[in-house]
């Protein structure tokens, strides 16, 4: 089983993404850091450690990070540090979206899927579009709703 590890700025963002991973993907392991001690937005290295390590404990095959920021990215960065060497190797940053790569990550790893293969689902949504493909370009309702 392949986790997934939500490193985001908002505590409210990364329990409602988690609990949409639960429901789209039960058992599937999704830890997260989110806020500072002082409760704003922000995160930190140490909570980052934890969460992977957590997810590293829940998930013998690894575990895929998925961030809203790139500042989140450098919390991993130095959790990293933490980490032992066999540890970093089962772990991937995903490049993928946070909303769309996190539910498509979680039905990946709920099937079966391995660590490189939960990485490519979470990054493969990016392709996944959002809008009809009738929907006009400049993002106006198209007709009949103008």
């Amino acid at each position: 089983m392949v986790a997934l590890v939500l490193v985001v700025h908002s505590t409210e963002v990364a329990s409602g993404l988690a609990a949409m991973a639960a429901a789209s993907a039960p058992g599937v392991p999704v830890t997260w850091a989110a806020g500072t001690d002082s409760g704003v937005l922000g995160t930190s290295a140490p909570a980052a450690a934890r969460a992977v390590r957590s997810a590293l404990d829940a998930a013998p095959d690894g575990a895929v990070v998925l961030f809203d920021f790139n500042s989140a990215v450098f919390a991993l960065e130095l959790a990293f540090e933490d980490l032992s060497a066999a540890d970093r190797e089962r772990v991937r940053a995903s490049r993928g979206p946070l909303v769309e790569g996190t539910l498509a990550g979680a039905i990946a790893a709920s099937g079966g899927a391995g660590l490189d293969e939960v990485l490519a689902a979470t990054e493969a949504a990016c392709a996944q579009p959002k809008l009809p493909a009738d929907w006009p370009a400049d993002g106006r309702p198209p007709a009949p709703w103008r």
